[in-house]
């Protein structure tokens, strides 16, 4: 049975449940911040996924990449998988404009967290998805 991660889970509001993965927005307004889990239990690393499921796994990270930048507008893609924090294999990605606040730095450590105002994630979790379908259609 699939289990978030405690951080994951607190850090994070739920976007939707793809075909392999947990999409989740993280709770920080100063970049619009994907993260994606295979809903897989005891997967740590890439070299992990089984081979049935690794090309679904870059197809649902391409989706969400280009959902995010149409969404957001981004002029730069980051996508990363760490895992140094949080054991549970789950793949960062996030829109990046010149001038953000790490720019042109990772996001990792810089500042504190900014999480959304009222309605915000909402809001953009409802754009994100509505982009989605039309992206997952075409």
């Amino acid at each position: 049975m699939f289990e978030l991660h405690p951080r994951l889970e607190a850090d994070t509001k739920t976007v939707d449940d793809w075909e392999l993965c947990r999409v989740l927005l993280m709770d920080d307004a100063r970049y619009p911040w994907l993260i994606l889990v295979p809903r897989i239990e005891g997967l740590r690393d890439f070299d992990e996924v089984p081979a049935v499921h690794k090309w679904r796994f870059f197809e649902e990270i391409e989706l969400a990449s280009r959902a995010l930048r149409e969404t957001s507008g981004a002029e730069k893609m980051n996508v990363a998988a760490l895992g140094n924090m949080v054991p549970q294999l789950h793949v960062h990605v996030v829109a990046r404009f010149e001038g953000d606040a790490a720019w042109p730095k990772p996001v990792w450590g810089v500042g504190e967290a900014e999480p959304y105002g009222p309605g915000k994630a909402d809001l953009l979790i409802g754009k994100l998805n509505v982009t989605v379908a039309r992206l997952a259609v075409g």
